[in-house]
């Protein structure tokens, strides 16, 4: 009585923004199902051509009472993902998961600079990333990545504010039960995921999960510790993407704890 469903819900990023902490959480539910993988479908052009039912292929079996859920950070800087995951269903409700833009920087740094160090390839220190010429690069793709009010302005001409649903990701870290109770809630599904299903783990410094009698933490690759950034470097992204978040809490009528 299963068959494969294309996603009522996606998780459209943001990249180092807890999606894969999000998407773990959220399997605990009984009645959603998750893809194992990052399919990357509505922003690499080479898997879009593939056409919808290479997509839903890729999908876990689901009964009928069960949302498939799918998450590829990818997709909320994409210019073509909010068009495409339209033309599939202009109703479908998206899960956005941000944190402050600052360390959404940094994490996505340690993760590059972690990648290059396991493929003895030369890095960078971060602050010889960002700072170019004694200004701060606002090229250079992470700061990109965290201009929040720039990516939403293309998925608000495609969705109203009621379909996307944004996730806390500093919250979720710290207290997962009540940033998952809104997911529930927002995705009309019963309550079923408890303060029971969490505990946290010293050694990793942060919450890990329990469920049908299984204990799992995330992947060593999550959690990593960040580099002591210059605070005088540190100051300067705080003043950059200060607008930028003003900007974006007036757009989704809601502010965030971020510097």
């Amino acid at each position: 009585g299963t068959s494969r469903q294309i996603p009522q819900t996606i998780i459209i990023g943001v990249r180092k923004g807890g999606t894969r902490a999000l998407l773990e959480m959220l399997d605990i539910h009984p009645n959603i199902v998750v893809a194992a993988t990052e399919v990357h479908f509505f922003d690499w052009d080479e898997n879009y051509v593939k056409g919808i039912d290479w997509y839903r292929n890729l999908m876990p079996f689901s009964y009928g009472n069960q949302i498939t859920i799918e998450k590829t950070p990818g997709y909320f800087t994409s210019p073509h993902a909010p068009g495409r995951i339209h033309d599939m269903n202009s109703s479908i409700k998206l899960l956005l998961i941000l944190r402050d833009p600052t360390e959404r920087v940094i994490s996505d740094y340690t993760q590059v600079y972690y990648n290059r160090v396991e493929s003895h390839k030369p890095v960078q220190l971060f602050e010889d990333i960002v700072i170019k010429n004694g200004v701060l690069n606002t090229k250079y793709k992470a700061i990109q990545r965290s201009l929040y009010d720039v990516h939403m302005e293309k998925w608000l001409k495609h969705f109203s504010l009621d379909q996307i649903h944004i996730v806390d990701g500093n919250t979720l870290i710290k207290d997962p039960l009540p940033e998952l109770q809104k997911v529930e809630r927002f995705l009309n599904l019963p309550s079923r995921i408890m303060s029971s299903n969490f505990y946290f783990n010293q050694t990793k410094g942060f919450y890990c999960i329990r469920s049908d009698g299984r204990e799992r933490c995330l992947h060593e690759s999550k959690g990593r510790p960040h580099p002591l950034v210059n605070s005088t470097v540190l100051e300067q992204l705080y003043s950059y993407f200060r607008e930028h978040n003003a900007k974006f809490y007036r757009m989704v009528n809601h502010s965030f704890d971020w510097h």
